[in-house]
Formats: structure tokens, sequence, C-alpha cells
């Protein structure tokens, strides 16, 4: 028996917002929403066959502490492809967040419930 990778959740405190600023982020389709108040549900994905998704779910609380698990991409396109693709992830609401990094190829940013995540360079 195997396990198949199927999505990532993600808990926020408005989860709508946060599943559209990813959804263009990842320039993503919403495949799935249950507004159900207290239980509302978000899933994006490129589309609706591919998988893993990000299925982002209703909390009360803030996030408070650093992410003990954070999401790395890599941009499409010529080696300086990381540096537009910070300043167009910033430009949707992305920070820039020091958790420590000295000096590293790849820039730590959170989205707007302060989620990090990373962008590498090109490969």
């Amino acid at each position: 028996m195997a396990l198949r990778f199927e999505q990532i959740v993600v808990d926020s405190e408005n989860p709508k917002a946060l599943a559209d600023w990813w959804r263009e982020a990842l320039d993503w389709q919403l495949t799935y929403q249950s507004e159900d108040g207290e239980d509302a549900e978000y899933e994006i994905a490129p589309d609706a066959e591919t998988h893993p998704s990000l299925l982002f779910l209703a909390v009360p609380e803030k996030k408070t502490a650093k992410n003990r698990l954070h999401l790395d991409f890599v941009p499409e396109g010529a080696a300086d492809a990381q540096a537009t693709e910070v300043a167009r992830l910033e430009s949707l609401g992305a920070t820039r967040v020091d958790i420590g990094q000295t000096d590293v190829s790849w820039v730590v940013l959170a989205d707007p419930e302060g989620n990090e995540f990373c962008v590498l360079r090109a490969r």
C-alpha cells in the first residue's frame, strides 16, 4: 500500500482572501469551495485534476511563530527571474522576512497572514 500526496492544508483567519492571494501568486485556479461559516474551505490547484493542492481552512487564531513547514518555489525563466518574481509577489502583498538567514541564494517572504515561503533562484 502506498500514500498519494493530496494537499497541503493552510490554517487561516480569512481562508477566502488567503486562497485568492495564493491563487493569483501561483496563477492557479479555485477547485473547491465550501463557505460554511467557521468550516469555510477553499482549495486551489493548477487545475482540478492536479495534486497536491493547497487547502485553506478557517481558524480563529493568528499565526504566532515561525512555520515548522514552508513551501519553496522556483521561478520559471532566466537566471534573473528570482528578482522579478520577488518584486511581483511583493506588489501582491508579500513581505520579506528575516528568520535568521545570512548570505543565502533564496529570498524568504511571507504571505498576507505571515506564512513564510522561499523563492529560489531559477535553475
